[in-house]
């Protein structure tokens, strides 16, 4: 985490309490330098309809509230006065958050963004995909999505990866989750575990196969992947009781192991699926975010 010296932190215009702004403090307390952007996109429609003022007038009132808002966020700062960091303040007016804060990134140059997240209800997950949904198909930078859970010195990182692929870009991915797991665990004196889900035999295999036996198949399939997690742990020098492997759904998988080993932060790969795969298929880290109690670090592939 040495290379998160310049973090966005998206900030909920509704609430009082902001988690994502003290995590914030607490990553930038691990570098050596860095510097933190309080952002916050704000939208009111009814400026836009008040047909009786001008478009200067209209545009003098919007500022009015974009100014308001920042002289909100700067009394947010106030039990940060004595830090080290660097605090910079932007508010902007967009009807679309998850558009304006990529924005941001790309014109600020950001490493990390943080933002506190909420659980959403199935409808809401499928219709109307929220702000953070989108930073995890879209974001080009990593995401760190925020709970109530603290990061204790001496605690867990849980690392998931998926080693049952010979794809290139996977293994390039698992290699980056790990190095970057690794790290953190390193400044906060924590343990590193990490997860693998293998899938369970496909029930349509036994229907149409007289001959296949699931118990030689499970098997086969187990050996695979705890060779493949093996490698892993030999090249990153992990110990043997670190390793999870699990039958099942990565999105069922990682939260249980996340309860078990009471990992503090768990940090996983999205691949970003947009579009009409999106909708059908969704992506397993937007569907592991709802289902972990703690903070989720969410890293890209570099591609």
């Amino acid at each position: 985490m040495i290379k998160y010296q310049h973090i966005l932190v998206v900030l909920d215009p509704l609430a009082e309490v902001q988690p994502a702004l003290h995590r914030a403090v607490s990553v930038a307390a691990l570098q050596e330098e860095a510097e933190i952007t309080l952002f916050m996109a704000i939208y009111d429609f009814s400026y836009e309809m008040t047909s009786m003022l001008s478009s200067t007038e209209r545009d003098e009132m919007r500022e009015g509230v974009l100014q308001g808002r920042e002289e909100w966020l700067k009394t947010l700062l106030t039990p940060y006065e004595n830090s080290k960091v660097n605090f910079n303040i932007k508010v902007v007016w967009h009807s679309r958050p998850f558009e304006a804060i990529i924005q941001q990134v790309q014109d600020g140059q950001h490493d990390l963004v943080v933002k506190s997240t909420h659980k959403h209800t199935l409808i809401q997950s499928f219709i109307f995909t929220p702000t953070d949904w989108h930073l995890l198909r879209k974001c080009p930078c990593p995401v760190l999505l925020v709970k109530e859970q603290e990061w204790p010195m001496g605690g867990n990182v849980l690392a998931a990866i998926n080693c049952g692929s010979d794809d290139e870009e996977q293994d390039a991915l698992n290699n980056k989750i790990i190095t970057e797991s690794a790290e953190v665990a390193r400044l906060l004196s924590a343990k590193l575990h990490l997860i693998n889900a293998y899938p369970i035999t496909p029930v349509n295999m036994a229907l149409e196969l007289p001959d296949f036996d699931p118990n030689v198949y499970n098997a086969a399939v187990k050996r695979h992947h705890e060779r493949a997690l093996y490698e892993y742990a030999v090249r990153f020098d992990l110990e043997s009781s670190s390793l999870h492997l699990e039958e099942g759904l990565a999105e069922e998988v990682i939260p249980r192991c996340a309860d078990v080993t009471n990992a503090s932060l768990v940090i996983l790969g999205s691949v970003g699926r947009t579009g009409f795969s999106a909708a059908l298929l969704g992506n397993t880290a937007e569907q592991v975010v709802d289902k972990l109690s703690c903070d989720v670090l969410v890293l890209r592939p570099d591609a």
